[in-house]
């Protein structure tokens, strides 16, 4: 029963990161099916104890629990007591308290409880809700390109898509390209965008971006009406204004980086589908909000030669 929701929970994981699934694990009546397989998985665990063989149905039934549980912190732990390793147990016990405390600094940034990160999501997803846009306006390229050649005050805002992407060296290139004509260039830092407390931070320096260039939340928001172009990769919830103003928005009260407040704001996202919360970002449809659409890495890389040529022919 373990192995099989593990295995199961882990090829999920790497689907959602190649970007094959988005609302898997947000399908209707998520929480009665997985308390149904685990009620059947116990049973039927309870059945092999006769001369039954039911493994490959305890094995089967637990697979139904990919569906629902959003973290298994402590599988390494049970594992261990399954088999009798003491080193096992042990191990799995200290990296599940870690995640623990983890989550717990995450659900105070987001303003979420422990409960509703173990039940998964945040609240169910109308079909279609998160990609109903009415007004959004594409861009390319080489138009951002010359967007950047104007601007003097430049913050980076990097999520989940841009560590998906593995788009962290040609988001250091967009800054070193920036700061080489005189741009200010800064990344702003939310402190759980990505999958962990630290994640940009430690994604950022693998790409060797000086730390004096990352800038935490709660310094440069108040910055933000001085900025002339933000440029959000890969983030959807941690810059979605109907964190301050839709009081029945399930990220309602959130901290977010006020990115709004920017002169100019560009996202670079493969589509509009939506973050973790399941609901439209209100930033895509202000007027100063362009979308450049693709894969993060290419294109932040064509942006970094559309500007680089821009710069030397002018």
């Amino acid at each position: 029963m373990i192995g099989a929701a593990t295995l199961s929970g882990s090829v999920l994981a790497e689907a959602k990161l190649w970007g094959r699934l988005n609302r898997l694990t947000r399908i209707p009546g998520r929480g009665p099916l997985v308390v149904g397989a685990l009620v059947l998985a116990l049973a039927t665990m309870a059945l092999s104890l006769s001369p039954v063989d039911v493994r490959y149905a305890v094995a089967a039934i637990s697979l139904l629990l990919l569906f629902g549980l959003a973290v298994g912190f402590f599988a390494v732990a049970a594992s261990g007591f399954a088999i009798g390793n003491t080193m096992l147990i042990m191990g799995g016990i200290i990296v599940g308290a870690a995640g623990l405390m983890l989550t717990q600094i995450m659900c105070v940034a987001m303003n979420r409880t422990l409960l509703s990160v173990f039940v998964g999501g945040l609240g169910e997803v109308v079909s279609g809700e998160g990609d109903s846009y009415e007004n959004v306006v594409g861009s390319d390229p080489e138009e951002a390109a010359m967007v950047l050649e104007a601007a003097r005050n430049v913050v980076i805002v990097p999520g989940y898509g841009l560590a998906a992407a593995r788009a962290q060296q040609s988001a250091a290139d967009l800054a070193d390209a920036l700061a080489e004509q005189g741009v200010q260039v800064r990344f702003a830092i939310h402190p759980v965008a990505g999958r962990m407390p630290g994640h940009m931070n430690v994604v950022l320096a693998e790409a060797d971006v000086p730390y004096d260039r990352l800038v935490e939340m709660e310094r440069i928001n108040s910055d933000f009406p001085n900025v002339d172009l933000v440029i959000v990769v890969g983030a959807n919830d941690v810059v979605n204004p109907a964190a301050n103003r839709a009081s029945g928005s399930p990220i309602a009260g959130m901290p977010i980086l006020e990115v709004e407040n920017a002169r100019r704001v560009m996202v670079v996202k493969r589509s509009l589908s939506p973050g973790y919360a399941g609901i439209k970002n209100e930033l895509f449809e202000r007027d100063h909000c362009t979308m450049l659409f693709g894969d993060a890495k290419q294109v932040l890389e064509d942006l970094v030669r559309e500007f680089r040529a821009g710069v030397s022919t002018s």
